[in-house]
């Protein structure tokens, strides 16, 4: 991480947020955050290093890795002299194994960026535990100002989605229209463990507010109907204009039709090749391409197709890509892939 940030310019302290994708989350998570204390210490980073953070258990496709990171950075066109601002967070239940969230504030011209990681809710059935987890969230917010309204990408990841993800549909719903939510924002649904065993819900988010009005819009696609049509309260991806570029945020993708049915069922190959769609066709919508990606995440199903996935990647020359490659189940039996995006671009 620190070699590939020197290349570009920046340093650990420009990491706004990372996923950690473990294989054995509750065997290795105590020894992964040593080591991390330990080489920050080393290189004299542990003051600056504060990103919001997502630990997850969904297994890297490579059989070798007992995980993956991913993260995302934001280097300043000046050299910044500030240490990333303090926040301290309590802990949103009693168990002994749920840590507070992780919370980073980054001041960009007159808006104030908020990205936080780790929210768990309340332990308990699926839709209180998932509910909940929305008002820890929305308590986070209120501590500088802001409320979910201002949240433009959410992350959520289920234990059990086979089981709990109509629930968790019906909580967000409720919560969004008790909250007031008009804009839906971008996020990703998927499988993944959480460190906490009696937690079955985990959140991350990103926010933005200023005074004034925020740059964003809604990204959409002839190839895909809006999720909400079908239950999903989110967008299918959110274009946000701040400083001098554009980034869009792309929603979990999958091979999903116009009118919110799977395409392709049984057929991997044809699962790939329509997402991939999906995501372009969200991309040339906003005048890019895949040459702007700075970020994916791909979730495949079962992890004997991890080469027809690397082919495909590969065949369509996608390759070189920062990719997280990763095993987790989607929000349907039937979606056998699903990947999510980040790509930034100049501004027009």
């Amino acid at each position: 991480m620190g070699e590939t940030l020197r290349a570009e310019g920046g340093a650990l302290k420009h990491v706004v947020r990372e996923w950690v994708h473990f294989r054995r989350i509750r065997q290795d998570m105590e020894s992964f955050l040593r080591s991390r204390h330990g080489f920050m210490g080393e290189v004299r980073a542990s003051a600056f290093y504060r990103p919001a953070s997502i630990f997850v258990e969904q297994p890297p496709l490579n059989l070798r890795l007992q995980l993956e990171l991913a993260f995302h950075a934001v280097i300043p066109h000046r050299r910044e002299r500030k240490r990333p601002e303090e926040f301290q967070v309590k802990r949103p239940c009693n168990c002994s194994e749920c840590s507070p969230a992780s919370v980073r504030l980054l001041p960009l011209g007159d808006a104030l960026h908020m990205h936080a990681g780790n929210i768990y809710g309340t332990a308990g059935h699926a839709h209180q535990e998932a509910y909940s987890m929305y008002q820890a969230a929305e308590e986070l917010l209120q501590h500088v100002g802001m409320s979910f309204r201002d949240v433009v990408r959410t992350w959520i990841y289920l234990r059990h989605i086979d089981r709990d993800y109509a629930e968790f549909n019906r909580a967000r719903s409720d919560f969004y229209r008790r909250s007031g939510i008009a804009v839906l924002p971008a996020s990703t649904g998927i499988e993944g463990g959480c460190h906490a065993s009696a937690h079955d819900f985990l959140l991350g988010l990103y926010a933005i507010q200023s005074p004034s009005p925020r740059k964003l819009a809604v990204m959409t696609t002839p190839t895909l109907n809006q999720a909400a049509a079908y239950g999903s309260d989110f967008s299918r991806g959110m274009r946000i204009e701040d400083g001098n570029k554009v980034t869009l945020f792309v929603s979990g993708t999958a091979s999903v039709d116009e009118k919110g049915r799977t395409a392709h069922i049984g057929d991997l190959s044809g699962q790939l090749n329509r997402m991939l769609l999906n995501i372009h066709t969200l991309l040339t919508g906003q005048q890019a391409s895949f040459e702007q990606l700075v970020l994916l995440t791909t979730y495949l199903a079962n992890q004997a197709d991890a080469a027809c996935v690397l082919d495909t990647l590969h065949h369509r020359g996608l390759h070189d890509l920062p990719n997280a490659l990763v095993r987790a189940a989607v929000c349907r039996p039937d979606l056998l892939c699903e990947m999510e995006a980040i790509a930034v671009l100049p501004l027009p």
